[in-house]
């Protein structure tokens, strides 16, 4: 096991160095960034003088590992827009970020799970197909034409809730809807194929011809079983719902990193796009290695390793 997590762990390094690499280049191929900083006003003499300033007229190699040597000490240098540093521009959004993933996730497990429960329980029946079709519309619908049905029903024509915004807990609950819902589909999925087959197993049908009554067999035996997969499910699609924030957000105008990477784009702040591709990146990376060392402890297989 402990082998496993190790290959896992250089996985994980060996991604989060090529995420580092492909966005820094991307954003440098894009254009000159010092024409970019300048402006389409600047003269020549203007933007040689910001080339200098900024190190662009160094080496992309050279400006590659110093970036990131910057960026391991958490620093992301200063954000020619906002006129502040990167990290204290992060460390403003971040919270803003998780509260939203983290709300999104709770809502999707507390839907999915007893959906899943309820559809495995039901197959073949007129409960499971409805279930299964609420997780196909789910995963088909766009996010961002989910989340301005909300407003336009839940904000403007009813009125019980603010279309945008983060000042109180009632801003996020839309978003956490448009959000936990795209997540919601995978996790009901995986909790009926796993209570399925858990049903079906030996220990299930020996419970059962011990008397227990069948509450006590889904809820204490099988759902125990059966929900262990989607723990490590729930990691991976946190770290989906912290990427797919950037729509979210700027849909319900959240002051999160995604609303933050969407001004920074359109404002060719390229310090801010970088850093905040760079944490996002590493954030689903650290969940994804989580997913797998659950995963891991789980099989027996590696446990003996």
């Amino acid at each position: 096991m402990l082998v496993f997590i190790f290959r896992r762990l250089l996985v994980a390094l060996s991604v989060a160095i090529t995420v580092s690499i492909v966005s820094f280049m991307l954003l440098h191929l894009s254009g000159d960034l010092a024409i970019s900083i300048a402006g389409p006003e600047s003269t020549v003499e203007q933007v040689e003088q910001i080339r200098i300033d900024f190190g662009l007229d160094k080496p992309m190699v050279y400006q590659y590992f110093d970036w990131l040597w910057s960026a391991v000490q958490l620093d992301f240098g200063r954000s020619y827009y906002f006129q502040d540093t990167v990290m204290s521009l992060i460390s403003d959004r971040l919270p803003v970020t998780l509260t939203l993933g983290g709300l999104a996730l709770g809502l999707a497990t507390v839907i999915a799970i007893p959906l899943g429960v309820i559809a495995a329980i039901k197959q073949d029946t007129w409960i499971d197909r409805l279930a299964l079709t609420i997780a196909v519309i789910g995963q088909a619908m766009p996010s961002f034409w989910f989340g301005l049905t909300l407003i336009v029903v839940f904000a403007v024509n009813l009125h019980w809730l603010p279309a945008g915004g983060n000042e109180t807990w009632q801003h996020f609950v839309l978003p956490a809807i448009a959000l936990g819902y795209y997540a919601m589909p995978a996790m009901m999925r995986l909790t009926r194929t796993g209570m399925l087959e858990v049903l079906n197993s030996d220990y299930i049908r020996t419970a059962r011809s011990k008397g227990l009554n069948e509450s006590s067999v889904i809820f204490k035996h099988a759902l125990r079983n059966a929900v262990i997969p989607v723990v490590a499910l729930a990691a991976v699609e946190l770290g989906f719902m912290l990427g797919g924030s950037v729509v979210i957000e700027s849909v319900f105008s959240l002051k999160g990193l995604g609303q933050l990477a969407w001004d920074a784009i359109t404002r060719n702040d390229y310090p801010v796009v970088q850093a905040v591709v760079l944490i996002i990146a590493v954030f689903y990376i650290l969940l994804t290695f989580l997913a797998d060392v659950i995963n891991a402890m789980l099989d027996p297989r590696l446990r003996v390793r």
